[in-house]
């Protein structure tokens, strides 16, 4: 089964990396707000990052912050279409369906989501 981690990430303030693995890469997003069941939180699509991210904690290259992992474990595609990716999460703390839907387009050129984890219907 593919896996995940959620990685909390300080730089310059503090995000949740979101990442999940598709083939070589990890399909990230950047979720801006702690991770709570049950509400639309909002979130930044980010290039792929390398596999190396399931298992690493510490420094990021680049004076880019740190990383410390939150959880992780493995994961079931629902949906996996352009804007809507719907997983379900078999972690030691996230456990249950996980949406992310694009919502628009940033002034930089990316993309925004919406996260939310359980009460999907």
């Amino acid at each position: 089964m593919p896996r995940f981690v959620l990685l909390e990430h300080c730089w310059n303030g503090v995000h949740w990396d979101l990442m999940l693995e598709t083939g070589e890469v990890l399909r990230t997003w950047a979720i801006d707000a702690p991770v709570v069941a049950g509400a639309d939180l909002p979130a930044r699509a980010l290039a792929h990052h390398r596999r190396v991210y399931l298992d690493y904690e510490g420094d990021v290259s680049g004076n880019r912050g740190t990383v410390r992992r939150i959880d992780e474990g493995v994961y079931t595609a629902e949906v996996w279409e352009e804007g809507r990716v719907r997983v379900r999460l078999e972690g030691a703390q996230l456990v249950g369906a996980v949406e992310l839907r694009q919502v628009g387009l940033r002034s930089d050129g990316g993309s925004s989501w919406i996260f939310r984890l359980g009460n999907l219907d």
